[in-house]
């Protein structure tokens, strides 16, 4: 299992791509399989660590991230033989490597940063199966191997039946998120915010995000993780993700869902493949309408969103896919 080291594997707040690699893995080693992780040294696992690269190179400015992730990526391919499959959720750089080992090629396209990293994919889509995390990511122009939802553990949620008052932003602080827009959704309705996020782009957030943080109506409390992580997420009348992209999943609704908090999210990417409108919280196309569904809120039962979670996003049924994926390419 091949994970991304900009951060820990799993993170310690943010990293999406490095949480599902480690759901992933524990789910694997769980089943009985052999896995060996490949990630930064001081991630932990159940399974085999292999690590060449110390930290994350988002936490330490002094690893260059374009050094070591070729020294992380060749020491996966130098061993190659040792494995039934590689499983690459580490983007497009590991593809250039794959015609150099027999083993089969799995990836995780966790999304696309832009248009011109496809060709890329396209060269080696004849040499590695790929995994669109939702139908609204697949592109047309791309061969694949399954569409697999990511899944949580929903143990590690709890749930909570009441909420609060507050209406939550959960995420990056960047234009595509929508944090800006949840702010004036959150001021219309006469709601207090509370935001959680790393900063992402700093001139988008000193100009749009900043003046409105007043420790009162918007409350800004930077990266969290552990136990007030799930405090935030459960404890929302509900999140707001009025995003501004085309979202290739989005890890924060399916956990805010879990601990019962409907989400309330801009009708964009795979959004209406995850809330079911009216049952667990609302697809909007504009901040007016996102304001009126603030005020519908009362009309979801959280206890719904969290059976929606378990029913479909679960790190079990998503373990399941990926195995029967492997068995599949080792006919």
């Amino acid at each position: 299992m091949l994970a991304p080291i900009s951060w820990r594997t799993p993170p310690r707040a943010y990293g999406p791509w490095e949480l599902v690699t480690s759901l992933l893995t524990e789910a694997l080693v769980a089943r009985g399989v052999d896995v060996t992780l490949f990630a930064t040294a001081d991630s932990i696992t159940a399974g085999k660590l292999a690590a060449v690269c110390p930290r994350p190179y988002s936490d330490d400015p002094s690893i260059d991230a374009k050094v070591w992730e070729l020294l992380h990526v060749a020491h996966v391919f130098e061993r190659a033989y040792e494995f039934d499959v590689i499983h690459n959720q580490a983007d497009f750089v590991p593809l250039a490597f794959s015609r150099l080992v027999e083993t089969p090629i799995v990836t995780t396209i966790h999304g696309f940063s832009s248009d011109r990293i496809v060709p890329a994919y396209r060269r080696y889509e004849d040499r590695v199966a790929y995994v669109a995390i939702s139908a609204a990511d697949r592109r047309a122009d791309l061969r694949y191997a399954a569409t697999i939802h990511h899944g949580i553990a929903l143990d590690e949620f709890p749930f909570d039946a009441a909420g609060s008052d507050d209406l939550l932003f959960f995420g990056r602080i960047h234009p595509d998120k929508g944090a800006a827009e949840a702010i004036e959704a959150a001021r219309r309705a006469g709601r207090r915010l509370v935001m959680a996020g790393i900063v992402q782009d700093q001139s988008y957030y000193e100009r749009e995000v900043a003046p409105a943080i007043d420790g009162a109506r918007v409350v800004y409390g930077g990266p969290v993780g552990g136990d007030v992580r799930l405090r935030t997420l459960g404890s929302a009348r509900a999140l707001l993700h009025l995003i501004n992209f085309d979202e290739p999943f989005g890890l924060s609704v399916v956990e805010a869902m879990a601990c019962g908090t409907p989400v309330i999210a801009r009708n964009r990417g795979s959004m209406p493949e995850i809330i079911e409108h009216g049952v667990t919280g609302f697809l909007v196309e504009s901040i007016e309408e996102a304001v009126d569904a603030i005020g519908r809120i009362p009309q979801i039962d959280r206890s719904a969103c969290r059976a929606a979670v378990a029913a479909r996003f679960s790190v079990e049924r998503m373990a399941d896919r990926y195995l029967a994926l492997y068995r599949r390419i080792l006919g």
